[in-house]
This record gives C-alpha cells, structure tokens and sequence, in this order.
C-alpha cells in the first residue's frame, strides 16, 4: 500500500493543550436530502494527546453522485485523513496522510485539511502553511548515498520546451548525464532507499513524502518526524 503525506507549518503561536482541546470540540453538520433528514458531517475523531503531540482523523462526509438509468442516484460516503501536529525544535508542524488514490469520492487533499484545521485553531485561513526543502538538501540526500537512488526528477529546467527531466538507476551522482542535469536545472523528487528502516521513499521539495514499501503506519510516521521533520527549511 502506497502512503502519502504532506508537511505543513504552523505559523501562529498557540500552546499544543489548547490546539487539543479546539480540536476535540469541532464538529460541524449541514442538512442533506430530502427535508433535510440526512446530515452531511464534518469531524475529527479518535483525537489523541500524547507527549506534546497531537494526533487524529478528519474525518469528512461526501455526496457521491452516478448515473443510473437516465437518473442520477446519491451515495454518502465518507473520507478520512489521519494527521498528526508536533513541534520540532521551536517550530510546530502538520502531517496529514492523503488516499493514495481516490475511493470514487472527490479526493480530501491534504491542503483542505490543512487549511480548515488553520480555521478551527486561529479562526482565518494562512496560520498553517505549506514548507519545502531545498534543492541543495535533496542533492545531499541523494549524494550521500547514490547507491540507494531509484530515480531523480529535475525541474526548473532551462532547455527550450523541456518542463522535468528524469534518471533512474544507481550510482546516478557518478554519470555524466546528471551532472550535466545538475547544470540545467533542479532536484524536485528523488526516490531512494533507506536500508537501516527498511524503507523506500519518494520526497519532493513541497513536502511531499511518498512510502512505497510495505511497512506499518506508525513506522513512516516515525520516519518524517525523526528524519524530515529536521531538514524542512525555515
């Protein structure tokens, strides 16, 4: 199963226990259906405080419409996506795991979330922002351990025409091609392995991480806090 999740800042300042407790208050219900009688709902659930941290489910209510027999026919679903707040350092931040793919249903980006629990905690949007990490980390990264490299993607690329540019193999750092690639453009996604957690992943510069080996939850959430959560850039 392939995981994704994205890291966000909070750039406002506000103490974990009150997040907590703005958190577990909300819930919000909007009528649906005929006279009203079925209630589209908007949660978070299974809210958890532990050791300074936050963690929990926003969990959210969908109107699936298809087509059957000349009508349209609803089906209410619902779409879940368990996040975590946590502070490194003086700085706090969001991780939200996104569906790797949508289940019939508009996908709940991680960015919507990000941006509603920004309302339930400051009451406006932008108190939760997105973060990134640089160009010259990510060639670190990789660099350290070419080795361990599945594939590189590049952007910023200065060719006519030419939008991403992409390498796969090992030993990339050693090839011509990308350091011919390092001249013309920049390090956006590179996928490589961790040996000492078992692990292969996939980072982008926006604070994307991707897990497409099998492993537990827990252990790719470990992996971002003790491992990503120090090389986001201020």
């Amino acid at each position: 199963m392939v995981l994704v999740a994205k890291v966000f800042e909070i750039k406002e300042s506000l103490d974990i226990a009150t997040m907590a407790r703005k958190l577990k208050d909300f819930k919000e219900e909007q009528p649906h259906g005929e006279k009203g009688k079925e209630k589209l709902t908007m949660e978070i659930i299974d809210m958890k405080l532990e050791k300074g941290s936050i963690s929990g489910i926003f969990s959210k209510d969908f109107v699936l419409s298809r087509y059957y027999k000349r009508g349209l026919v609803e089906t209410l679903v619902t779409e879940e996506v368990p996040f975590w707040i946590t502070q490194h350092k003086d700085r706090t931040f969001l991780m939200a795991l996104a569906p790797s793919k949508a289940r019939g249903v508009k996908k709940l980006l991680t960015n919507y979330v990000a941006n509603k629990i920004s309302e339930i905690l400051f009451i406006k949007v932008g108190a939760i922002v997105e973060t990134n990490i640089t160009h010259a980390t990510l060639k670190k990264l990789h660099e350290s351990n070419p080795q361990a490299t599945k594939l590189i993607w590049f952007d910023n690329v200065d060719y006519p025409g030419v939008g991403k540019l992409a390498l796969a193999g090992s030993g990339l750092a050693d090839t011509k091609i990308y350091k011919g690639y390092m001249e013309h453009g920049k390090l956006w996604y590179v996928v490589y392995e961790i040996r000492k957690r078992g692990l292969t992943v996939g980072i982008a510069r926006n604070c994307v991480v991707t897990l497409f080996s099998r492993s537990e939850t827990k252990d790719f959430v470990n992996y971002v806090i003790e491992d990503i959560l120090p090389i986001i850039s201020d």
